[in-house]
């Protein structure tokens, strides 16, 4: 009998404490048995902050901090792509940056925390166009940027994920693919959210097929799921009414079960790749969100972070997919130097 294919088990901490101080979300990972996280939010002694807005000096204690509790970053939450394609005033309040500027500092920066904590991935996004217009429209225009986002990575030895979210040019998994095939780069790829999906209305046979449209480009995914209210009527963005209904794993619209059924074929294949890559192997990234999101970020709380995880564990044994918590060969590694 053939062993099940292996993913390993990560999650966004500053979804768990209240406090979001780097111990509290540490210590919540060690009780869970988890040894990866994705770094987002966090207080590491100077009050809470984007993990872009790090001091060396926090960066340093976090570092310490991770050797006491044998943690490790899978990736850098950054909020990369998430600022306006064109300077035009279309009603929102999201930023515009140049794009030389944003080259130079915001990505250089992510790009720069990645070796610092020594990971190889980043997440990002696919720009917001202007609001109420069509986002195929901009896919040429957000893909000639991402081809130089990727070369920037390419040259720090990291890799870009674009994540697939509501409101923003790759909004589903057709535009996503649609991104991915410009850009071409092998420091870019794909991260799939089932609850970015769903959040718009999509229902579960729709996001298995917005799934199978963007697979071939999957490096990795975040696990969140949503029960659509049908009271909501799409108006075409997401809006903060909608950031309520997030549900487990199990138990949402996303289509996790047969999403999952058919991504467990490509993980054999999508870990060696990886693994040439210097990445240790396919994350699945809880992002829960199961007591309300917003644009950058979530909470569940630290019980509700737990109430994620076993039912992503449950839905795993379920379709045959085994998982690793704690990647074993990284702390005899740790512990050899």
């Amino acid at each position: 009998m053939s062993e099940n294919p292996q993913v390993l088990i990560s999650g966004f901490a500053d979804e768990g404490p209240v406090d979001k101080k780097a111990e509290s979300q540490l210590t919540m990972l060690a009780a869970l048995g988890l040894s990866y996280y994705s770094l987002r939010f966090v207080d590491a002694g100077q009050g809470t902050k984007n993990v872009m807005k790090l001091t060396q000096r926090e960066i340093a204690r976090l570092r310490k901090l991770h050797g006491e509790f044998g943690v490790q970053v899978s990736s850098i939450g950054s909020p990369i792509g998430k600022v306006k394609l064109l300077d035009i005033d279309d009603g929102s309040a999201n930023a515009y940056v140049p794009f030389d500027k944003y080259l130079k500092n915001d990505v250089q920066r992510a790009v720069d925390l990645a070796g610092k904590f020594e990971t190889r991935l980043i997440r990002g996004f696919s720009f917001y166009h202007p609001r109420g217009e069509d986002p195929d429209d901009y896919v040429e225009e957000a893909a000639d940027r991402l081809i130089k986002i990727a070369e920037v990575c390419r040259r720090g030895g990291a890799i870009f994920g674009l994540e697939v979210e509501a409101n923003l040019i790759g909004q589903n998994g057709r535009l996503l693919q649609k991104l991915n095939k410009l850009v071409d780069h092998p420091n870019l790829c794909l991260i799939f959210d089932g609850g970015n999906l769903s959040s718009q209305n999509f229902t579960s046979v729709q996001t298995v097929a917005e799934y199978r449209a963007m697979k071939a480009g999957i490096g990795w995914m975040h696990i969140k799921d949503y029960k659509i209210d049908h009271k909501l009527t799409w108006q075409g963005h997401v809006d903060e009414e909608r950031l309520k209904n997030f549900v487990p794993a199990d138990q949402g619209d996303s289509g996790h079960e047969e999403i999952l059924r058919d991504f467990r074929v490509r993980i054999p294949a999508l870990a060696r790749k990886l693994k040439k890559q210097g990445i240790p192997g396919v994350f699945l990234d809880l992002e829960p969100h199961l007591k309300g999101g917003g644009q950058f970020g979530g909470f569940s709380g630290v019980d509700g972070f737990g109430v994620a995880l076993r039912a992503l564990l449950n839905l795993l044994d379920y379709v045959e997919i085994g998982y690793n918590l704690t990647n074993y060969d990284d702390i005899a590694r740790q512990k050899e130097t």
